[in-house]
């Protein structure tokens, strides 16, 4: 029976995903797999039985990439889970950076014993005042599940949309609407939106993505928002574009104390993806992961193993976590030379590689663990 431990309370829908042969719990010991929404996992650590972990979100900060991948544990995360949830949010967070909604409603709370509320009203709104969406530009940085709608909303709201994403899927690129303006170099985004909003992952790549340089080819009086990760926009370079104005609002769901220090700061408590829909969604997807990937080697949205969904047609399924090198694949067939191979499957990503083998008997895997390169070897039947 595969193990299941459970990190943080997963939305009660996901956990009945599993079917009565998952054991599904948050106390237990030589698990085979974790579900996980933000716990950290650094600390941790990654048991010899451990073969998967999901993460019931789209970041996956939280968990110890590295480590995963030289124990041949597959990572899992729920991308497009969420998307709604903060694609929503992201458009309130313009109507907030475009009305000044938030400091009008920061004056309104200071009132409450004011008798002529009414009549201050009047007067002190044209503090507030704001500018409309419609008839403006929006700059969508990421073209990815959540940046797709975003950009395909604003089409909804008059404002002319550019959309810059050097590495989109092609099914990104079918879900975006032909009316976004798809540049190929991010200046001229910069240069030409009143709104920029960014949804890109956080990595080595793309820390301090949006920094100095960024700013300075921005349009004055531009307003910035980050629903994505804290870390891709240079604190240091935006408090100086806010104080010289070139940056009018920053609107962020993840405050620092740093940006907290400028009035011209809407910093929101990350709560881009903090729906009841949200947490449900994501639940869904990654119970559905793991258990494909416990009960056929299948891999679907996989952060350091290559996508590899084949059908199990047959009685016996090897899947093999291995260096992507050449004469691998050969060496495994030929420990196998005295089986049926009725079905192969060679998947890589960067350094590693992933082969799905089905048979229609079963084998001793022991020699193919032996091969210099391999990770891990697992069996299934059917």
């Amino acid at each position: 029976m595969p193990k299941i431990k459970l990190y943080n309370n997963i939305a009660q829908i996901g956990l009945d995903q599993f079917t009565p042969d998952y054991e599904v719990n948050e106390n237990m010991e030589d698990e085979d797999a974790i579900l996980v929404r933000s716990a950290n996992l650094h600390d941790i650590e990654y048991g010899n039985n451990l073969k998967a972990i999901a993460r019931a979100g789209a970041g996956v900060n939280n968990i110890d990439i590295d480590t995963c991948t030289k124990k041949g544990i597959a990572v899992f995360n729920t991308p497009g889970a969420n998307s709604n949830a903060v694609k929503e949010f992201v458009f309130a967070g313009m109507l907030l950076a475009s009305r000044d909604i938030y400091h009008g409603i920061e004056w309104i709370q200071t009132q409450k014993e004011n008798e002529n509320i009414a009549k201050d009203v009047e007067k002190q709104k044209k503090k507030y005042a704001g500018h409309e969406l419609t008839g403006k530009s929006l700059g969508v940085i990421g073209c990815g599940a959540i940046g797709i709608q975003v950009a395909n909303l604003a089409l909804r709201f008059g404002m002319k949309v550019y959309g810059y994403d050097p590495y989109m899927s092609v099914d990104a690129a079918w879900n975006l609407s032909r009316y976004v303006n798809h540049v190929t170099n991010i200046d001229d985004l910069y240069r030409q939106c009143d709104f920029i909003t960014i949804h890109v992952p956080l990595n080595d790549g793309t820390k301090n993505f949006i920094n100095k340089d960024s700013f300075d080819k921005m349009k004055d009086g531009v307003k910035l928002l980050n629903f994505a990760r804290g870390g891709l926009v240079d604190e240091d370079a935006l408090l100086e574009a806010l104080d010289e104005n070139k940056v009018a609002s920053y609107v962020t769901d993840f405050p620092s104390q740093k940006v907290l220090q400028s009035d011209k700061v809407i910093a929101i408590p990350h709560l881009g993806a903090s729906t009841e829909e949200s947490e449900e969604n994501c639940a869904v997807k990654a119970a559905r992961e793991l258990m494909d990937y416990l009960t056929y080697g299948n891999i679907s949205n996989s952060v350091n193993l290559p996508n590899a969904k084949m059908d199990m047609n047959s009685p016996f399924r090897i899947t093999c976590i291995h260096d992507n090198k050449p004469k691998m694949i050969s060496q495994i067939t030929d420990i196998l030379k005295d089986a049926n191979i009725e079905n192969l499957m060679n998947k890589s990503k960067k350094d590693i590689a992933y082969t799905i083998i089905d048979l229609d008997t079963k084998v001793d895997i022991t020699p193919i663990e032996k091969i210099n390169g391999m990770i891990k070897v697992s069996t299934y039947k059917k």
